[in-house]
Order: structure tokens, then C-alpha cells, then sequence
């Protein structure tokens, strides 16, 4: 689904004019999206960006409330790599983003936001996004053993492997994702309305006819 774009209310139109007059060529664009102002910016600008947001006086983006990806597998950059940011002076959020790919490191904004430790390490979790200058990246939400990325569009539904407690071992142990039986295929067609095949047991009711 695209995002919704609306014109700017006069707080966002404010925060966009010094925004604009402050990042100049930094930004790609600057729109509304879901009711929060959206810059979209390059990669290698973002520690800029982010930095202005943070220390200029009209603006004051002191708060990193998250730092979250996107995946479009069908891109040659598939992620978007997302930073939520608040200003309780403007009492306004505003949201940048840009572009990158599986092999390109993202600057750590750590040095600007100690908050974005732990986000930093739950999008290279996830989504296997990587970050150059962070202090610990490492997983945060699966295991260390952990195979892919799982919230990657590609990532099958069942995982790679699975674990559970071995008696014999007294110790959790990873095999490889067994299958109890063979997935099934579902028309996802409504009942009421009435599947467009013939059922099983529908052939009697047509024969006493």
C-alpha cells in the first residue's frame, strides 16, 4: 500500500521550511506521510541529517524513538532503513529514510543517540541490515545460533532449524526444521459464496438430481 500524502498543516510546513533551508541538497525530498513529516535522504548523509535535526534550536529532535527496516526484495537496494525522531520543543515526530542493500554498511548513529544501540542491533537481527561504527553488533531478539533474518520477505515461514531440549544431552539443541506433514494448499475462497471446483461429496447431490 502507498503511503498517503497529504499537504503540510502549518506546524509540519514550519518544521519543513527550516528543515529545508538547513539540509538543502542532504535532502531527496521532503513530503507527509500517515500524518508525520518524511524526509528521504542518501545513505551517506544521514549522521548530517541526523545531527542538524538534533542540535538546531528551531527544530530539536532530541529523541530517537526508533530505528526500524523495510524490505523490498525486488529492489537492487531492498531496505528501507527508517528513524523515527521526537521534538518535545515542537511537540512534532518526524520520520527519515533512505535506501541501502544487503552488503552496504549504514554509519552507527550510536554517537548521536546512545538509544540507537539497541535498535541498530534489532535491524541488523531482523533484517540483516549492517551498521560500521557500532560498539556491539550483535543479535538481540533471536539466539546467537540463529540462521537469516526473519522479518526478510524471503525468510521462509518455517525458519532453517528448530530447537528443543535433549534429555540424553541435558542441553537445548538445533536440528533442522522437520515437517510433520506436507503443507497444504488453501483456495482461501469463501464458504458462503461457494468454491468455483467440485468438492468432495458434491457429485451425489448432482447425480440425484
Amino acid at each position: 500500500m502507498a503511503d498517503p500524502v497529504h499537504p503540510l498543516d502549518e506546524t509540519h510546513a514550519e518544521i519543513a521550511e527550516v528543515i529545508t533551508r538547513e539540509l538543502g541538497d542532504m535532502l531527496l525530498a521532503v513530503k507527509t506521510s500517515f500524518g508525520e513529516l518524511t524526509l528521504i535522504v542518501e545513505l551517506d548523509q544521514i549522521l548530517k541529517v541526523l545531527k542538524v535535526l538534533r542540535d538546531e534550536p528551531r527544530l530539536r529532535f532530541v529523541v530517537l524513538l526508533d530505528i526500524c527496516g523495510v524490505d523490498y526484495p525486488e529492489r537492487a537496494r531492498r531496505f528501507d532503513v527508517v528513524y523515527h525522531l521526537l521534538s518535545p520543543y515542537q511537540n512534532a515526530r518526524v520520520r527519515v529514510k533512505f535506501e541501502t542493500d544487503e552488503d552496504t554498511a549504514v554509519p552507527s548513529a550510536v554517537g548521536l543517540f546512545p538509544t540507537a544501540n539497541w535498535y541498530e542491533r534489532e535491524a541488523y537481527d531482523l533484517y540483516g541490515v549492517l551498521f560500521t561504527g557500532h560498539p556491539d553488533l550483535r543479535r538481540i531478539l533471536t539466539d546467537y545460533g540463529f540462521e537469516g533474518h526473519p522479518l526478510r520477505k524471503d525468510f521462509p515461514l518455517t525458519g532453517y532449524v528448530e530447537l528443543r531440549y535433549d534429555e540424553d544431552q541435558k542441553r537445548v539443541v538445533y536440528e533442522p526444521v522437520k515437517l510433520q506433514q506436507e503443507f497444504r494448499n488453501f483456495d482461501f475462497l469463501s464458504p458462503w459464496e461457494g468454491a468455483d471446483y467440485l468438492l468432495p461429496g458434491d457429485e451425489k447431490a448432482k447425480a440425484s438430481n
